[in-house]
């Protein structure tokens, strides 16, 4: 008999380009090219080797240098690799010319291959909605060009507006369409998250924001006993999740959102507001930090800056490192010193959990004595004496 073989899916294999720049320290830029690794990974390339060159500015024809193209073209000869990976984003002309340059070699940009992941892992109608929302504002701009063998340009003048603009415009139109139509499709499906959020309005919500991969459903999963798909990779989970917390009597709720990472280009986080707005709901923000990550300060830079806009300032906000597990003493040490108010955990190893929950038992009673406060301004305004009417001088009732 013959036994059933196993055909793993072959890894296509990658190069890793990029860049550090007067404005882009060389330790950041290497931290950020180790991070387009794993996107690299999560989207299910096989990472052969990493290039980062020092520029003092981009090249407008190809972002990198004459000479470091040539390097990366032996490179890929030698590693028998078919696609390279930017750091930095791409303009439709420097993607044309780097495959001029490097024929037969998939060219993509950092902001691509995020799109490839979100594409994978897009699960509800509306995660999918938001991606291809945002795969279309990406194809915008890099569309000049794609119709340039239809063109008949003689110098400008008349008889210049060839076929090839006709054709791209037409392309252009249909985009600007079909976003149009699709933002009214994530617009009926915000609007029933806010009659949802109103239904919920008599129980305490808490919602988990962090950087991508720093433990936020292993936390979900941990305080509600729920099975939220966890997985060791960069945005294994794009959509919000809402589980209950049963604690003292009362349920909290959870929700989950979409992490967030350094470099996430403004429309795709524009995109993904909806995601995030069970956050702008929430009556405590719980930010979830990787403890054990190197630039752990910087995450927390790219959450704020995320959130500008969309949590109220007034909104609690509770802050706990997580994976500590994993972390030396001086790190502990460090991250008790500079931010003491915060809770340091272990969701996967269940430590920290009791203060945890005793801090929401905190938020939860100062949220209920502000609804009560409410309530009794209402009632003391409601029982107020009807004011008398002030009459103008000499005017007399008969």
């Amino acid at each position: 008999m013959r036994e059933n073989v196993e055909h793993k899916p072959v890894k296509e294999r990658c190069i890793l380009v990029g860049i550090a720049t007067p404005k882009v320290h060389h330790w950041l830029a290497s931290e950020q090219l180790a991070e387009l690794g794993r996107l690299a990974e999560t989207a299910g390339a096989e990472v052969t080797r990493s290039f980062l060159q020092r520029v003092q500015q981009f090249s407008p024809a190809t972002l990198i240098g004459e000479g470091k193209v040539n390097e990366v073209r032996h490179a890929l000869e030698e590693d028998n690799a078919k696609m390279v990976v930017f750091d930095d984003d791409l303009s439709g002309s420097q993607v044309r010319n780097l495959e001029e340059r490097l024929p037969g070699i998939k060219v993509l940009d950092r902001t691509g291959l995020i799109l490839d992941i979100f594409a994978k892992h897009a699960v509800t109608a509306e995660s999918r909605l938001m991606v291809e929302v945002a795969q279309l504002q990406y194809m915008m701009p890099r569309l000049t060009g794609a119709w340039t063998h239809l063109c008949r340009q003689h110098n400008g003048g008349i008889g210049t507006k060839g076929p090839g603009e006709t054709q791209l415009e037409t392309d252009r139109r249909m985009i600007r369409k079909r976003i149009q139509e699709l933002k009214k499709k994530l617009a009926k499906i915000e609007d029933a998250r806010e009659s949802q959020a109103e239904k919920r309005n008599d129980i305490f919500q808490v919602g988990i924001v962090g950087y991508t991969n720093a433990g936020k459903s292993t936390l979900t999963n941990r305080l509600t006993g729920a099975d939220v798909y966890v997985e060791d990779k960069l945005f294994a989970t794009l959509d919000s999740t809402t589980r209950k917390l049963f604690l003292d009597g009362e349920n909290i709720i959870l929700s989950d959102t979409v992490g967030f990472i350094r470099k996430l280009p403004h429309n795709l986080i524009e995109t993904f507001k909806s995601t995030l707005g069970v956050a702008a709901h929430a009556d405590c923000i719980l930010e979830v930090v990787d403890g054990s990550a190197p630039d752990y300060r910087e995450h927390l830079e790219v959450t704020h800056k995320t959130l500008e806009g969309i949590i109220a300032p007034e909104t609690p906000r509770l802050r706990v490192f997580n994976k500590v597990e994993v972390c030396d003493e001086a790190r502990r040490t460090e991250l008790l010193q500079n931010y003491p108010e915060a809770i340091q955990i272990s969701a996967r190893e269940n430590i920290g959990m009791e203060r945890l929950r005793s801090t929401f038992k905190e938020q939860l009673e100062i949220w209920h004595k502000k609804r009560e406060d409410a309530a009794a301004k209402i009632k003391e305004e409601a029982e107020k004496p009807w004011p008398e009417e002030k009459r103008a001088p000499g005017i007399y009732e008969v």
